[in-house]
């Protein structure tokens, strides 16, 4: 799916790594059936299917890409086992922390719950900050692991700014961050693949109006 994030991740990784692959978008509001059967636990994408065989979730996805074509492009993962450590504690903090604090910032239960939210993602942020201290990428000189759990949502960050003029990574709070996201977007195999802003401004803005269209009429059966 074009607006995944999570989609975005594998397609990145795809691309660092130099490999080809058919791309097969994926409407989930009708499932179909090659989707359901290949992710009958989720029932969601992406699904990566390879020799005939289904690899889900997005950063296990990454993994695998990395261990199975290792003589392909760049190594995502460090080869120390310290590093790789600290590499999948990271990838998992985007996700547990960073992104639940997102979500709570933009679907909130009300203003109050929304504030908390914002306030939250920024904590998260700075924390991640300090992963990139002294280093332009999260995996050293070159893109790793962390950069494409994080680079799923590049786009994304652009898009947010439009619609909502909120900054995600405030160059004034969290400066490399801010720099991150601009030089990681900037590189070949990143813009190959990752999807134009405006269209994701545009898929956005509907589900503002569709969220708001729920609610009024929540309230209204109230």
């Amino acid at each position: 799916m074009l607006s995944s994030p999570f989609v975005q991740r594998v397609k990145l990784a795809l691309s660092f790594k130099g490999l080809s692959y058919e791309y097969v978008e994926e409407n989930l509001q009708n499932k179909s059936h090659v989707l359901l059967s290949s992710n009958p636990v989720h029932k969601k994408v992406p699904v990566l299917i390879h020799n005939g065989k289904c690899i889900c979730e997005s950063m296990i996805i990454v993994q695998y890409l990395d261990e199975v074509f290792a003589g392909a492009g760049p190594s995502l993962l460090p080869a120390d086992p310290y590093e790789r450590a600290m590499a999948r504690f990271w990838a998992a903090y985007i996700d547990d922390k960073l992104l639940s604090s997102w979500m709570t910032a933009f679907r909130g239960k009300n203003d109050e719950e929304k504030e908390e939210g914002r306030k939250l993602s920024a904590a998260m942020a700075e924390n991640l900050e300090e992963a990139l201290r002294n280093k332009p990428f999260f995996g050293g000189d070159n893109v790793g692991f962390v950069d494409i759990a994080l680079g799923g949502f590049a786009a994304w960050v652009h898009a947010v700014e439009k619609i909502y003029g909120i900054k995600k990574f405030d160059a004034a709070k969290t400066p490399l961050l801010a720099a991150w996201v601009e030089r990681f977007g900037a590189l070949d195999a990143a813009k190959a693949v990752l999807p134009d802003v405006d269209v994701l401004v545009e898929v956005g803005k509907r589900r503002q109006a569709e969220s708001d269209a729920a609610a009024a009429a929540a309230a209204q059966g109230n």
